[in-house]
């Protein structure tokens, strides 16, 4: 059964079952490999992309789902590395094994898409989905506030001020 939707920016059809993962189409249909397999459970955030804007863990969401979708991959969020998070994560040296680092990074860019200046607590909340093994989650925090053009010092001041 053919599927069609749109993956960064460009439509595609794939004919696999309707409840195949769409992680599987992306890595063995479509060979967009940065999206990993982390837990199969949607647990872990390793495997997360964007669907019609928003975060969604592709290792539980349906391809049949995304009939007419948009998805945005890793690979999407900026072809030649240079999206302020990836420039970010890169100058403050955010991956240890680098597993978990583009469903990170995926999340960090929906957070700031929807909230352009980030508390320490924001991060917090949207980032508490995605697991690292290595821990990276204080360098993770600061590389969106650096990717956002703040700290948390200046966000916190913004905040008491109101």
């Amino acid at each position: 059964m053919p599927i069609r939707f749109r993956v960064n920016g460009r439509e595609t059809t794939v004919e696999v079952q309707p409840n195949t993962p769409l992680l599987w189409v992306l890595r063995d249909v479509l060979d967009l490999k940065g999206t990993k397999f982390g837990c199969g459970i949607a647990q872990c955030g390793a495997c997360t992309v964007h669907l019609n804007g928003a975060p969604a863990r592709s290792c539980s969401t349906p391809v049949g789902s995304v009939e007419d979708g948009e998805v945005l991959t890793i690979e999407g969020l900026s072809p030649d590395g240079t999206h302020p998070l990836q420039e970010a994560w890169k100058e403050l040296d955010v991956p240890q094994c680098g597993y978990c680092q583009a469903g990170q990074i995926m999340s960090a860019a929906a957070l700031l898409q929807d909230n352009p200046r980030p508390t320490d607590e924001d991060i917090d909340a949207a980032m508490a989905g995605n697991l690292c093994r290595c821990g990276t989650y204080l360098r993770i925090r600061r590389a969106i506030h650096q990717a956002s053009g703040t700290t948390a010092a200046d966000v916190e001041d913004v905040e008491e001020a109101r």
